[in-house]
């Protein structure tokens, strides 16, 4: 019997090569947002990542779009408190939403990013889905269910993405994986497949490319 939430297949040549031909092309930083007032028009289709600090999620966007630089982590958690957003293409917005999991952060500051997020994923009509990342060496985390009830209330569809899959050996990896089928089990704003990836070892961005360039 094939678990509710699969691991993604890997895309037929077709949609393959839809997604490569899109993530070819350019892929340009356009702006950081502070505030809601400093969004950019919802013209386009978006689709964002999040992830705890440390995730991989800077790593992914870049593997995803063959540059090295696009998109910048911090060595502190917390640090970077900036919506950040690349035009891909002519139609599309990646969206990398800050990482969160505040050890080191003053209060303050993980109070405004709260307020900046849910501002974000409530009234963001063009949001198609939110892939958050899960470190595939530890599996889903208490923040990190909070963040799916915060996406559960905002009824914004998410799919999880394990990252660092290179990381863990298979039966660390096996567990994760039942972990975090476990956990999406109790969001109905859960998109019912997993994706596997590994920016190191470029595992899975032909799927998470497809992917993307499916959502309309």
């Amino acid at each position: 019997m094939e678990p509710r939430f699969p691991i993604a297949d890997e895309p037929d040549p077709t949609l393959a090569e839809v997604g490569r031909k899109l993530f070819a092309g350019p892929c340009t930083f356009l702006k950081g947002v502070v505030a809601m007032d400093g969004l950019p028009a919802d013209a386009r289709i978006e689709v964002c990542f999040a992830g705890r600090s440390n995730v991989g999620k800077s790593s992914l966007i870049n593997a995803l779009v063959g540059q090295r630089n696009l998109a910048r982590s911090s060595n502190t958690p917390g640090r970077t408190q900036e919506i950040n957003f690349f035009a891909l293409g002519t139609r599309r917005f990646l969206v990398d939403l800050p990482g969160y999991g505040f050890a080191q952060a003053p209060v303050d500051v993980v109070e405004r990013w709260q307020r900046l997020m849910k501002a974000y994923l409530s009234g963001r009509a063009n949001l198609r889905r939110v892939f958050l990342l899960i470190d595939a060496r530890h599996g889903p985390k208490k923040v990190d269910e909070e963040i799916m009830d915060l996406l559960d209330k905002c009824a914004v569809t998410f799919q999880a993405v394990l990252t660092k899959i290179d990381k863990p050996g298979q039966d660390a990896l096996d567990k994760a994986t039942a972990q975090t089928r476990a956990v999406l089990a109790r969001h109905p704003a859960a998109y019912p497949e997993i994706v596997l990836t590994s920016a190191e070892r470029r595992q899975g961005l032909e799927t998470l490319r497809a992917i993307i360039a499916g959502i309309e």
